[in-house]
């Protein structure tokens, strides 16, 4: 397995650092951390910890719950899913970067005891068939070209009834601006259509139960977000070009050339 590419945006290799120099510049004390205190620079995704907390609410998770976070980022939705759940997360990305800095945050909150971060391709997860309940995928697809792969991925290794909840950004009509979040470049997007998205996940076994097109509340949160002032310990800290990005974000989401969907799948 190798990791991203050097031209891939997740490549940076320093978010450890940056994080935790905002941490300390804005008065954190590492050993007393909470974990509100990293609720603006742990959740990579459009509409932040106001998306993450919808989709993991619609999972119906319990303390039973076998969870993976499939394209785990830093760990926020993991770190989110342990403390307010109390079941066990097992988190994957494929940048080590970002699993090296999921550790290190899972054990400044305390809990490293709940989450195991492996490092790994969600193309082709190091895990047995039928050992999760549910999978949450959150801004993955859009960096995958073989979104069969990926999906046939995470029915493989839910159990009969498990749960796929995902949210992800699709093409819409025309063009977006680069840089964006996920890609500098346009080669380094995979974007597909609403129904090429649908499709993938349908025949990948899936019967789907939700699929909402949230276009127009992500860009209205998303304007909110491009006018504040950035949080000293916000995503910015770590992420390059962040301001940039997000105004391309938001202007493709508000001209819909990129289109938001939250969706939730089970397996039979």
């Amino acid at each position: 397995m190798n990791d991203l590419s050097t031209l891939s945006p997740y490549s940076s290799g320093n978010s450890r650092l940056d994080i935790e120099q905002a941490l300390l510049a804005a008065g954190r004390d590492l050993g007393a951390l909470r974990l509100a205190d990293l609720s603006l620079v742990e959740d990579f995704h459009t509409m932040g910890r106001i998306a993450t907390a919808a989709l993991v609410e619609s999972a119906g998770l319990t303390s039973a719950s076998r969870v993976l976070d499939a394209g785990s980022g830093i760990g926020g939705t993991a770190r989110f899913v342990a403390d307010g759940y109390g079941c066990r997360v097992t988190a994957v990305d494929l940048t080590a970067d970002y699993c090296d800095t999921s550790r290190w945050l899972n054990q400044l909150v305390g809990l490293d005891g709940s989450i195991v971060v492996r490092q790994g391709d969600v193309t082709e997860l190091p895990f047995g068939d039928a050992v999760f309940d549910v999978v949450f995928s959150q801004h993955v697809q859009m960096n995958i070209a073989d979104k069969d792969a990926l999906y046939r991925e995470a029915y493989r290794v839910l159990d009969g009834g498990g749960r796929l909840a995902l949210w992800d950004i699709a093409a819409g009509e025309g063009a977006p601006e680069y840089p964006l979040p996920w890609a500098d470049e346009a080669p380094q997007s995979h974007l597909a259509t609403v129904a090429e998205l649908r499709g993938a996940i349908e025949r990948a076994g899936f019967t789907l139960e939700t699929w909402d097109d949230l276009t127009d509340q992500a860009a209205q949160v998303m304007r909110m977000v491009a006018a504040a002032p950035p949080n000293p310990v916000g995503l910015q800290v770590f992420v390059a070009d962040f301001a940039e990005k997000v105004r391309h974000l938001t202007a493709g989401l508000s001209d819909g050339s990129l289109r938001a969907i939250r969706g939730l799948a089970r397996k039979a």
